[in-house]
């Protein structure tokens, strides 16, 4: 049969996951930081949970919608349980 041994795979596999971490070029990012801190700190009259954008106006337009839908099918469901049903 095969002599196969695991610890041999274990440590091939550790040499190609170091080899690829290590070798890799680091990449030069530029910091947005402290330009996205002086958009989101300017006084424009706009709250601060909209300054993203469109994005945040449509996350923020859904989850209001979500929550009064929720918050709607939660009452007709207590006045539907408050008023129980006749049986014949």
């Amino acid at each position: 049969m095969y002599d196969f041994d695991p610890s041999c795979c274990f440590q091939a596999l550790r040499q190609v996951a170091r080899r690829s971490i290590c070798s890799s070029a680091p990449r030069q990012v530029e910091n947005k930081v402290p330009q996205k801190q002086k958009h989101f700190q300017e006084d424009n009259g706009m709250p601060v949970h909209l300054k993203g954008g469109s994005a945040d106006a449509l996350l923020y337009r859904t989850t209001m919608a979500l929550t009064v839908l929720g918050a709607g099918y939660v009452v007709y469901e207590l006045v539907k349980a408050s008023f129980p049903q006749k049986k014949d």
